[in-house]
């Protein structure tokens, strides 16, 4: 089943992934991703935001034949990934979702007419749904005739021109994966049983998965005579986990949805550039071309725990206030606070997710962090400690510092002792284990003192120390990414190593390291910790810091604060927003800001708003 809510739901999860490169740049290979291909698709507003009308179609073909594009096979793909032909200049590779009825009606004699090759990846469900049986599919009610027939899939496959791939058996809609019934992919996330109060394990998991692609794999084998080498992941999303078990198959080659650049490297995924709202020729070949240019961030830091309340009921309004804030505000992102902090010392002593190691306040993060992707359009990160938490039964852990003095350094343990990392690494492959995240903030605890107890890392240097922290972190990274294999990575860097290089011996910091090791640094543009004075001049000053490393500003994110953290008031509106737009000015690209106190309105919605939402009218609409 496919119902119009979970795709618009599901959809969410196909937002454009940051850029991992500085400029734009064209790929050695582009992978097109189309669905139905109708006649009477609308311009604007059709039903089905990833129909095609034919003659835009038509209009692609042309343009990429114009341009000098060559339209390559998959078998070409694989040949060239293992070391054989190279491909062409400006190698095309076209797939078709879903097994579609307008395939062969529509495509099909427009591949033959062009001579170009293309995959389409089978649903095997929806082709096998007996008469008589109904199902929704982007906004239309379908029925069998809305699939291929299997005879068409023989006749096509005979030809030489189309590659038969799977699109999993029966995988391609959304389960329950949290106590509140929220629906995430099937084929990407853990299954939960309301009945049973129970997650699905991974070694279930696993089982579950093997099972729907040997049924897939047997079925096309039976029609085709061959089995499928190649799987087309349902809206993208999928596993380190899973991907192994589609190799087991004889699927060695997946595609998932992202608009990063194709790495022709045997085993991984190959993401897809969806075609999507009926798009021309002009723009196709425009986001073909900029595919790898970096965009924008606008971030909003949140704190879950301003959502939790014991009382369901309230908590059901706090959730509420925060996704119409953000949906009116319109950010590109969200770091959310995956750990309970409420008495506000930056130390995790509960989570807000299943884990092995740490009480769960809530099984909170994936239903808020589901919400706001799927309503608010936004990409979510979980923000998380490093070193600063609380284990119980963990008083003899080494700690850097001990416990700390009021107002002084966060609790932190030791990154150097082996149980301390293989803890704190268990922690975070539950993150990704039982939560859907699109990437991972390391918090402003990951720092290291000169006067910390740094046991075998006192005799490296204040750069290496840097390196050993980064790491650290890296294997987290690592523990993650069996789940979470496109995931996205910020840290948290203080504005001192920067105005200060030398300062890097205090905080183990480093601006042009950090720019190296993750996909956007997020400096905290606060002079309040520094006990400067708030002007606008330091800003300028800070700004014109990061310019001296090359190419950090594409890197670098300026987080402001909303709260003045010496009086703990909050800053109003429009001097956050003075800010915002003096490092602007000066060739700021990616801006944030911290906290937002979404239940009491601060910042002021509309004053910020302008400051920081992504849109092209980030104004309210005028009362109807």
């Amino acid at each position: 089943m496919r119902p119009l809510s979970i795709l618009l739901a599901l959809l969410g999860l196909a937002l454009p992934a940051f850029a991992q490169q500085a400029a734009p740049a064209r790929p050695a290979l582009t992978v097109l991703a189309y669905h139905d291909v109708r006649d009477d698709v609308r311009l604007n507003g059709d039903r089905d935001p990833d129909a095609l009308s034919t003659d835009h179609l038509v209009a692609h073909f042309e343009w990429l034949k114009a341009n000098g594009y060559h339209v390559v096979s998959l078998e070409q793909v694989v040949q060239a990934s293992h070391g054989g032909t190279p491909l062409p200049k400006d190698a095309v590779l076209l797939t078709f979702d879903d097994g579609l009825e307008s395939f062969y009606t529509r495509v099909y004699p427009l591949l033959r007419a062009y001579g170009y090759p293309a995959v389409q990846a089978l649903v095997g469900s929806w082709m096998d749904m007996p008469d008589g049986k109904r199902m929704p599919y982007n906004g239309s009610d379908c029925d069998r005739s809305c699939f291929l027939t299997w005879d068409q899939v023989e006749e096509m496959h005979k030809s030489g021109l189309v590659e038969i791939a799977s699109h999993t058996w029966g995988m391609h809609q959304g389960h329950d994966a949290n106590p509140q019934g929220n629906l995430l992919p099937t084929a990407a996330s853990l299954s939960y049983d309301e009945a049973a109060k129970h997650y699905e394990t991974p070694n279930e998991y696993r089982t579950r998965l093997r099972a729907d692609l040997e049924h897939s794999a047997a079925e096309i084998a039976s029609h085709t005579g061959v089995r499928p080498r190649a799987l087309a992941w349902p809206y993208g999303e999928y596993t380190r986990v899973g991907r192994d078990v589609a190799a087991e198959v004889g699927m060695r080659v997946t595609f998932s949805l992202s608009d990063n650049e194709p790495n022709l490297v045997p085993g991984r995924t190959i993401p897809r550039l969806l075609v999507s709202d009926n798009i021309t020729a002009n723009r196709l070949g425009w986001l073909m071309r900029h595919q790898l240019q970096v965009d924008a961030t606008r971030t909003v830091q949140i704190d879950l725990d301003y959502v939790y309340d014991p009382d369901p009921a309230q908590q059901d309004r706090n959730l509420s206030k925060l996704l119409d804030r953000i949906k009116r505000m319109h950010p590109t992102d969200v770091w959310l606070q995956a750990y309970a902090d409420p008495d506000g010392d930056g130390v995790a002593d509960a989570v807000y997710f299943p884990n092995r190691h740490l009480p769960v306040r809530a099984d909170l993060f994936s239903r808020v962090s589901w919400q706001l992707r799927t309503r608010a359009g936004v990409r979510v990160y979980a923000w998380m400690p490093v070193l600063a938490f609380r284990f119980p039964g963990g008083e003899k852990l080494p700690t850097l510092a001990g416990e700390p003095k009021p107002g002084g350094d966060h609790y932190r343990l030791a990154p150097y002792d082996p149980k301390v990392r293989a803890t704190i690494g268990d922690v975070y492959e539950d993150l990704a284990m039982y939560t859907d995240t699109a990437g991972v903030l390391f918090s402003d605890d990951a720092y290291l003192r000169d006067t910390d107890n740094l046991g075998p890392w006192a005799k490296n240097t204040p750069a290496q120390n840097t390196q050993a922290l980064i790491d650290f972190t890296q294997e987290l990274v690592a523990r993650m990414r069996p789940w979470r294999p496109q995931l996205l990575t910020a840290r948290n860097i203080y504005a001192r190593p920067i105005l200060e290089p030398g300062a890097e011996a205090w905080f183990a910091q480093s601006l042009p390291a950090f720019n190296r090791a993750y996909g956007l640094t997020a400096v905290m543009a606060m002079p309040q910790l520094d006990k400067a004075p708030d002007r606008l001049g330091w800003y300028r000053r800070l700004v014109a810091a990061v310019k001296t490393t090359p190419g950090a500003m594409e890197r670098t994110m300026f987080e402001f604060a909303a709260q003045d953290w010496r009086t703990h008031t909050p800053i109003p509106a429009g001097e956050i927003a003075a800010r915002m737009r003096a490092v602007q000015a000066l060739g700021a690209r990616h801006i944030g800001y911290y906290p937002d106190d979404f239940l009491n309105d601060r910042p002021a919605l509309d004053a910020i708003r302008p400051a920081i939402s992504a849109s092209d009218y980030p104004y309210p609409e005028p009362a109807r």
